[in-house]
């Protein structure tokens, strides 16, 4: 009895194991633009990259404004990113928390 209990255990750790390398993989995937002020959009990758800036004319007048409106997009990004690996992490581990998974990688 305790040898078919233990193999069904590392059968689900496996499984386990499985499902949080495809999830990995698939935050590696995850886009995410924030934005600021409707002036301003960051666009950044699972992997916290940024990708894309896309700055509107109207925002080029005030350099301080700009770079605080920069800043705060690239924040929206990656929460964004870090709740959406949050969940996927969270759905491929069954709710368990698992030591060293913390995210963003």
């Amino acid at each position: 009895m305790l040898k078919g209990g233990m193999t069904g255990m590392l059968k689900k750790a496996q499984q386990m194991k499985d499902n949080i390398q495809k999830t990995q993989n698939e935050i590696k995937l995850l886009t995410a633009t924030g934005k600021a002020g409707g002036v301003v959009q960051v666009s950044i990758n699972g992997e916290h990259q940024v990708t894309d800036i896309q700055i509107d004319a109207a925002a080029l007048g005030d350099k301080s404004l700009l770079e605080d409106l920069i800043l705060t997009a690239i924040n929206d990004a990656n929460g964004q990113i870090t709740d959406a690996s949050a969940a996927k992490m969270k759905s491929a581990t069954g709710g368990i928390n698992l030591p060293g998974m913390n995210l963003p990688f």
